[in-house]
């Protein structure tokens, strides 16, 4: 494990989360390379025998340090827009591991991934899929391009992270599939070369993911029959991690299914893991402010909120919470965690069993390495978590808080407002 406990005192690999929080201040953001590591290797020990690239999405954790830490690895990189590119590129993926997805891809984002020569795109829609063609044809280039299928495949997870349904945005109807590939073999600038699904995202069940690979995987074995020249499969991601009531989807049972269904295929297969990779690796360092006590509840009110990690008041998503040292194993109590941002929905966690804790303690939101700093934002004007990446007994800030000064830097004040009020 990467966050366990030596002397009482919760560790980051082989550092004191009190000595960060001593270095770096909080909140903070901390991640375990070596966890991050760990978990790629997973999967790709079990997919060994398979031809299978895996490509971390970076919408996940995009820092450039996870990134870097998992291209070094053998990793890839699923990316959803220019920014997300130049960020890979600068991490160091090589663009022939690079895809591009997401479901308006600009003009500009277009050519701008046509330049660097990346590995696929994974287009959404027909006026997506002519509007590439036309661009790859000005810069005289062929797009390589796989066509998202929409395979009407409930992930059996939130609404808000399901996206293989026949009414949600992402993709193309089944059915319409081989049409639409016969109009990009029709268009100069067009390169036909897979096709591609992602049903959602924190799916525990392998039931969800063998029905839309058996029909995804039925389709693609279809249309090289009736001569589409398809390579590749991109099967997606969204592989749960722990949670209270579930384990994460493990590595080898997933293998074997796509191992079975591929049997005698000949493709490429490209999987896009971000959670699964990053969101275990990480947690959100905070101290404790005050602690109020009311008739009827007690409060642990902590100087991280809904700015830093929006992802219980958006989603209702549900992280452990730990003390990272327990002073009395005696006392414990049920507390409201909650932050300091004028919102009813600031909450992190309700009738949290926790061990008395005072102002200045530290304590832990746990699975933080997904979708955590990627949201953080500056509401409130309150500073930005810094994040800290750790690796084995070293451990380096790898963004720097974001204060407030910073957070206005690029606005103005127009002349005819004159000046400050006296």
């Amino acid at each position: 494990m990467s966050f366990e406990r030596c002397l009482g005192v919760l560790h980051a690999e082989d550092v004191s989360l009190e000595a960060i929080a001593r270095a770096c201040g909080t909140p903070a953001y901390v991640y375990s390379a070596g966890a991050m590591r760990s978990r790629l290797r997973e999967f790709q020990e079990a997919f060994k025998d398979l031809p299978a690239l895996f490509c971390y999405a970076l919408k996940a954790n995009g820092n450039l340090a996870v990134v870097r830490t998992l291209a070094n690895a053998g990793a890839g990189a699923d990316t959803v827009s220019a920014g997300e590119i130049q960020r890979a590129l600068a991490a160091g993926v090589p663009p022939r591991r690079i895809v591009f997805a997401g479901v308006a891809k600009t003009d500009e984002e277009m050519r701008f991934a046509l330049r660097q020569n990346i590995l696929q795109f994974n287009v959404e829609s027909v006026p997506e899929l002519l509007r590439l063609g036309e661009l790859a044809r000005d810069m005289e280039v062929e797009a390589p391009f796989a066509l998202r299928i929409n395979p009407d495949i409930a992930a059996g997870t939130h609404d808000k992270i399901s996206t293989g349904r026949a009414h949600d945005k992402f993709g193309i109807p089944y059915r319409d599939a081989a049409e639409i590939f016969a109009l990009g073999q029709r268009t100069p600038g067009l390169k036909p070369e897979g096709l591609h699904l992602h049903i959602g995202s924190q799916i525990s069940s392998l039931e969800p993911f063998a029905q839309a690979y058996a029909k995804t995987i039925g389709l693609f074995t279809e249309l090289r029959r009736n001569g589409v020249p398809l390579k590749r499969l991109d099967l997606g991601g969204g592989f749960g991690v722990r949670t209270p009531d579930e384990e994460p989807l493990a590595a080898g049972p997933l293998a074997d299914l796509v191992a079975g269904l591929t049997l005698g295929l000949d493709c490429e297969l490209i999987f896009e893991p971000g959670r699964a990779l990053v969101a275990e690796a990480g947690v959100l360092l905070t101290s404790v402010l005050y602690v109020k006590k009311t008739d009827q509840r007690s409060f642990l009110m902590v100087d991280a909120g809904m700015n830093s990690l929006i992802r219980p008041a958006l989603y209702g998503a549900h992280h452990d919470i730990a003390a990272v040292r327990v002073k009395d194993s005696s006392h414990f109590g049920l507390y409201d965690v909650v932050g300091p941002i004028c919102e009813s929905s600031d909450v992190f966690g309700r009738d949290r069993y926790l061990p008395a804790l005072d102002r200045g303690d530290l304590v832990v939101l746990m699975s933080a390495g997904a979708y955590g700093a990627v949201m953080a934002s500056d509401y409130n004007s309150r500073a930005r978590p810094a994040e800290i990446l750790v690796d084995g007994d070293r451990f380096a800030v790898v963004k720097s808080r974001v204060e407030p000064t910073e957070q206005y830097a690029n606005e103005s004040i127009p002349d005819w407002l004159g000046d400050a009020a006296g």
